[in-house]
């Protein structure tokens, strides 16, 4: 998509797409890596927040014509189910982090499977 918008925007609207589109996987990756509910849940919230900035930034580039109606709706129904993944995958690591605090451990994550 981003690539048809004019070369004035190539290190503006364009390059904030990008960086917002790989920051919502990059802050889910950095997350998991921690091995600790609650910082894996605040990058989730982070990532969470960088595809809110895509929903706008595809607002703007709407509103400058650089996309089409369609094209804003398939990317904003996109977004909006990657929203509802995600909400899910915070919600279980909120009660993930719940389970482990009332099982008296220290809210981290068995790292175990992943040393194998």
């Amino acid at each position: 998509m981003i690539k048809k918008f004019p070369p004035e925007e190539k290190y503006a609207l364009a390059d904030g797409m990008r960086r917002a589109s790989r920051s919502t996987t990059e802050n889910i990756a950095e997350g998991f890596g921690r091995y600790h509910f609650q910082e894996n849940i605040q990058f989730c919230r982070h990532s969470r927040g960088s595809l809110h900035e895509l929903i706008d930034q595809l607002i703007t580039a709407l509103d400058e014509k650089y996309i089409t109606d369609s094209e804003f709706s398939s990317g904003k129904e996109l977004i909006q189910r990657t929203l509802g993944l995600l909400n899910g995958y915070i919600n279980y690591l909120v009660k993930a982090k719940s389970d482990m605090k009332a099982n008296g451990n220290m809210f981290h994550e068995d790292i175990t499977p992943y040393c194998q």
